[in-house]
C-alpha cells in the first residue's frame, strides 16, 4: 500500500494516509479519489458544513466494511479546527466539530468519513435551527419520480407562505428540500412546521404522500419524514458521498432539472465537473432567511380545526405532552 501524501486545500496542507485503499470496490474508488473529489467541491461542501456541528459517518474499511457514526470530537483534532457543545435529547452533550475551512472537509476524509451530518444550527447559536430541512422519502412501491412530484407540489405550498425551498438529491431514492430561516425557533416549532407541510402535502395529493410515523401505515407514497427536524436528527450534507455501490453523492439541483434527473447521475465522477460547470446551487439560502409564524399558524389551525395534533418522536427521545403512543399499531391492536 503507497505511503502518505499531502494535499492542498485553499493554501492548508492535509496528511492523507493510504492513498490507495480502495473505499467503493464495484467502482474502484479509493481514498485518493474520495479526497480528490472532496478538494473539487469543497466550496460547496463547506457552504453546507460551515458553522455547524457536524456528525462523521466514517468506513475506515470502505463502504463494504463496518460504519460508524462519529458524533464526539476525535482526539489529534487539529488546533485550527473549531468545536460546539450540542445537547441530545438523553440530556447528555458533547463537543461536535463545526468547519470553517475546505482542509476540515479533507482532514475529516482521512478518517473515512464518506458522509458528513451537520445539524440545522451553527456554533453560535445550537438552540435555533436555520434551516428547514424537509425530507421526501419514497416508499416501497415510489421512487424518485415520485418524489419530484412531490417536490413540485411542496414548492407551491411554500410559495403560498412566502418561502422558497432549494432541492437536492439525497444520494439515494429520495429528495431534500431546504429553506432558510431566522434563527429564532426551537427545534420543535422547526419540526412542527415540517409536520404542518406534510399535512398540507397530504391534503393535496391523497393517496400520494403521508406523514405515517409507522411504516406498517405508510403505503405506497412518500412518506414526509418530519422527525429529521427533530433535535438530534441530521440529513447528509450537499455534496457528500453516499455508502452506495455507485458512490451517488447528494447533489443541489435546479427545479427545472428535477423531471429529467436521476440520483445515479450524479456521483463521484460527474459532480465535480457538473460543480465547476455551475457552482454550487445552494449557495443562494446565504442571502435568504425566513419565517415560521405562517407555518405555525397553520400547525395551529389543523389542530383547531382538524384535530390533528402531535406525532410520535424516535424512540430516543423523552415523551411530551400530547404525543400519541410510540406502540406499532398492530401490535397495539392485539393487547
Amino acid at each position: 500500500m503507497a505511503g502518505a501524501v499531502e494535499l492542498d486545500v485553499a493554501g492548508r496542507a492535509v496528511r492523507l494516509s493510504n492513498p490507495d485503499k480502495v473505499y467503493f470496490p464495484e467502482r474502484g474508488y479509493t481514498k485518493l479519489d474520495v479526497a480528490q473529489y472532496y478538494v473539487a467541491v469543497a466550496e460547496g461542501v463547506l457552504r453546507g458544513l460551515r458553522e455547524r456541528p457536524t456528525t462523521l459517518q466514517r468506513f475506515p474499511d470502505g463502504v463494504d466494511g463496518e460504519f460508524f457514526y462519529q458524533k464526539r470530537a476525535p482526539k489529534g483534532l487539529p488546533e485550527w479546527l473549531p468545536t460546539a457543545t450540542i445537547n441530545f435529547p438523553s440530556g447528555r452533550s458533547a463537543d461536535e466539530i463545526c468547519p470553517t475551512e475546505p482542509a476540515a472537509v479533507l482532514w475529516a476524509a482521512n478518517l473515512g468519513c464518506l458522509t458528513f451530518h451537520p445539524w440545522p444550527v451553527r456554533r453560535a447559536d445550537t438552540e435555533h435551527p436555520d434551516e428547514l430541512r424537509i425530507d421526501l422519502d419514497p416508499q416501497p412501491g415510489t421512487d424518485f419520480h415520485d418524489a419530484v412530484r412531490a417536490a413540485h407540489e411542496l414548492r407551491d405550498l411554500l410559495a403560498g407562505y412566502g418561502m422558497q425551498g432549494w432541492p437536492k438529491t439525497s444520494g439515494g431514492r429520495g429528495l431534500h428540500v431546504y429553506v432558510p430561516l431566522e434563527p429564532r425557533w426551537t427545534f420543535t416549532d422547526c419540526r412542527h412546521a415540517v409536520i404542518a407541510l406534510g399535512r398540507a402535502l397530504e391534503q393535496r395529493m391523497p393517496g400520494q404522500v403521508t406523514t405515517a410515523w409507522w411504516k406498517e401505515e405508510r403505503g405506497e407514497k412518500i412518506f414526509v419524514d418530519y422527525n429529521q427536524m427533530a433535535r438530534d436528527r441530521t440529513i447528509a450534507s450537499a455534496y457528500s458521498l453516499r455508502a452506495r455501490p455507485g458512490a451517488t453523492a447528494s447533489t443541489p439541483l435546479r427545479w427545472e432539472e428535477l423531471d429529467d434527473a436521476a440520483p445515479e447521475d450524479f456521483d463521484l465522477r460527474t459532480v465535480p465537473a457538473r460543480f465547476a460547470e455551475v457552482g454550487d446551487l445552494q449557495a443562494g439560502m446565504d442571502g435568504q432567511a425566513f419565517g415560521l409564524d405562517p407555518l405555525l399558524e397553520l400547525y395551529e389551525r389543523q389542530a383547531k380545526d382538524e384535530g390533528l395534533g402531535e406525532l410520535p418522536y424516535p424512540p430516543d427521545h423523552p415523551k411530551v405532552a400530547g404525543e400519541p403512543t410510540r406502540v406499532q399499531p398492530s401490535r397495539a391492536r392485539k393487547h
